[in-house]
Order: structure tokens, then sequence, then C-alpha cells
């Protein structure tokens, strides 16, 4: 179920150096921009969930997933190189399943731990501010590593396609079309992440049960659908 192999090759694929610099700079900008809310403002719960919801969760978790999802597969598939990984002994469906460990991993350590230090600066958890958005941001990493990574075996425009579904589905139809929340990531993690809102400082179109069956849902689905695509490509000799 996990290669070390090709955890260690794909760890080195998302962490080269132009990844990494896009990867540290959405957070390094989240801790900036907490830093100097709570100088101007000072602590407060209702400016904390708006920077965090507003910033960290919108924009900061799902454009670190298309990174991290995509580039965990994308890439590979593009220029070729993906050959000389089949046809090591690995089965297909451990190659799908150890990328996505990858790419969750790397997805919540640039997103959801930032996340959780712009909530402690911001207000010092109160409300629990931080741990709710941070958990929501944990649940929203699984789930956007998965689709981008699936988008990663199905396109080589997968970052186009993410950005789409990130930036103009989620954030765009997302705020302007109340039915267009219901199928949203970002909405299903806030459900999750209410659940440890004492402040009620978090709203969701969807209920929690329905948040969390989405989310597995499509993390499931994704995943499957990515293995499958990717038992699809033959080598040369192959029937």
């Amino acid at each position: 179920m996990y290669n070390s192999t090709v955890a260690r090759l794909t760890y080195r694929a998302l962490l080269g150096r132009r990844r990494a610099l896009m990867m540290f700079a959405l957070p390094a900008l989240l801790l900036i921009l907490a830093v100097m809310v709570r100088v101007l403002t000072g602590a407060d719960d209702q400016t904390a969930a708006r920077v965090l919801g507003g910033f960290a969760l919108a924009t900061m978790v799902p454009l670190i997933g298309v990174i991290a999802g995509t580039g965990a597969i994308g890439p590979e598939i593009d220029d070729g190189s993906i050959v000389y990984l089949l046809a090591k002994p690995v089965k297909r469906h451990t190659i799908i399943l150890t990328k996505l460990i990858v790419a969750i991993g790397v997805t919540v350590v640039f997103s959801a731990v930032p996340t959780l230090l712009a909530g402690y600066i911001l207000n010092g958890n109160s409300q629990q501010v931080a741990s709710a958005y941070a958990a929501a941001a944990v649940v929203a990493s699984v789930a956007y590593a998965a689709l981008f990574l699936l988008f990663g075996t199905l396109s080589r425009h997968a970052v186009v396609f993410g950005l789409v579904y990130a930036l103009v589905w989620e954030t765009l139809f997302g705020s302007l079309v109340p039915g267009a929340r219901t199928l949203s990531i970002q909405q299903w993690a806030l459900a999750l992440g209410h659940k440890l809102d004492p402040g009620n400082l978090m709203s969701s179109d969807v209920g929690a049960t329905s948040g969390a069956v989405l989310l597995v849902v499509v993390t499931l689905g994704a995943t499957f659908y990515a293995s499958q695509k990717l038992r699809g490509l033959t080598l040369a000799g192959e029937e």
C-alpha cells in the first residue's frame, strides 16, 4: 500500500526549488498578514475568523492542494518519465496511494500548520478559532490532494483545471451562487470545523454529516479513478 522509493521520488519532485518556493510563499504571506492584523486591530475573534476563512481556507489551502496534488504525478506523465516507474514491480494502486499520502502530508504541513499558527497569532485560539480552522484545513487537504492528484492523471492541463475549480468554482461561483456552495470542498470542511467552534464563528451551507460523507466520497472516488487511469497506461511490449 506504501512504497518508500515512490514516496522519496515524489517528495523530491514536490520539494524542488520552484514548487517549494510557491508553497512557502503562501504560508509566509498568511503569517505576515496575521501579524499585521494583530498589531493593527488587536485580538478579535471575528477578525481572526475572517482572515482564516477568507485567506487561509478559501485561498491558501486549495492552491497548495493544486501544487501538491497535481505535482505528485502530473509532471511524470507529461514528460513520459512515468514509464520508468511503471516498469518497476510496483502495483499501480500502490503508486497512486503512495503519491496521495505524500501529497496529503505536504498539503497539511504547508496549509493546516500555518493556519493554526496564524490563528494563535490573531487571537491566541480564543473560541478555538485556530483549532477549528486548522482542523478544517486538514480535512480539506485530504480531499484536495485526492482530487487534484486525479486531475494530474487525466490531463496535461491539470494545474489549470485545479485553479479553475479552486478559484472560479469555489471562490467566485461559491460566493455568488448558493447552490454551488453545496458542491464545495471548502464548505464540507467548514461543516466539520464548525463542530469545534463554540463561538459559532464558522458557518457552512451543508451539515456536518453531509460534509463528512461528501469528503469521504470525493477522496475515495478520486483515488479509485486515478488508480484506474494509471492502470490504463501501458508500456511498450505490454499486452
